[in-house]
């Protein structure tokens, strides 16, 4: 089932999602002794990931970031220090303010410049740090996700190969309009987070949001309609301009 909130503007949906990361993270340490998040890239996690670090608001001190694991639900194929890398973006905004154990933070690994060679990396240091059961995607505490205009999410572009992904944990996705790979989660990852939680804000979300949540199901034309946890919650924080026919 989907769960929708609607915030007054993007700053609320940033604090909402801050506070929604904390319950999570202190619910699976306390469960489970650790909390593994995917990070999502984009301007409004920006705005969570500074919350989440600054020192004046009430989230960083409430979470043992000692048992925090970050990983990133896709990447754009450029170096770690490129601007538009997301885990340069993650690293300014928060991780670098509290340094978190180095094993701790699992970046994929875009120095290999393959883009297949990438995808099988990630692929096994998911598996070597979840440890699935064979024929099982691991399973995250959180997943942040994003939409685009278009109605993608994380790299899963309308009409592209990594939309039927099923073997694989991570794909190499080849993005005509874009002229270039990304390298995301499949599908069956993203399915089986125990959250998943899109951030959307902005007035050129608002048809993909409207066709997503209440058009007719179409998911190779809007994926953010594949994202359907199988076992776990699925949540939309959005702000009133992206959602103002709700």
């Amino acid at each position: 089932m989907d769960h929708l909130r609607v915030f007054p503007d993007a700053a609320a949906v940033c604090r909402a999602a801050a506070e929604e990361f904390v319950r999570a993270a202190s619910e699976a340490i306390g469960a489970r002794g650790r909390f593994a998040a995917a990070l999502s890239g984009g301007s409004t996690p920006r705005g969570l990931y500074a919350l989440l670090a600054d020192d004046g608001e009430p989230f960083r001190g409430r979470v043992d970031w000692s048992r925090v694991h970050f990983f990133w639900g896709d990447e754009r194929c450029v170096p770690s220090d490129h601007p538009e890398s997301n885990y340069r973006m993650a690293r300014e905004t928060m991780l670098e303010k509290f340094s978190p154990p180095p094993e701790n933070v699992h970046r994929i690994p875009t120095e290999l410049l393959d883009p297949e060679k990438i995808a099988g990396s990630y692929e096994r240091d998911l598996r070597r740090f979840f440890k699935p059961a064979a024929g099982e995607p691991p399973r995250f505490d959180l997943i942040l996700l994003g939409m685009g205009p278009d109605g993608h999410t994380a790299s899963l572009f309308p009409r592209t190969e990594a939309l039927g992904a099923r073997g694989r944990l991570v794909a190499a996705n080849w993005v005509e309009k874009l002229r270039a790979h990304r390298v995301t989660l499949t599908l069956p990852v993203i399915n089986n987070a125990r959250r998943a939680l899109f951030l959307v804000a902005g007035g050129d979300k608002a048809k993909a949001l409207d066709a997503v949540l209440r058009g007719p199901r179409r998911p190779e034309d809007l994926p953010a309609q594949a994202v359907r946890p199988v076992d776990g919650e699925l949540w939309w924080f959005a702000d009133r301009a992206a959602s103002p026919a709700f």
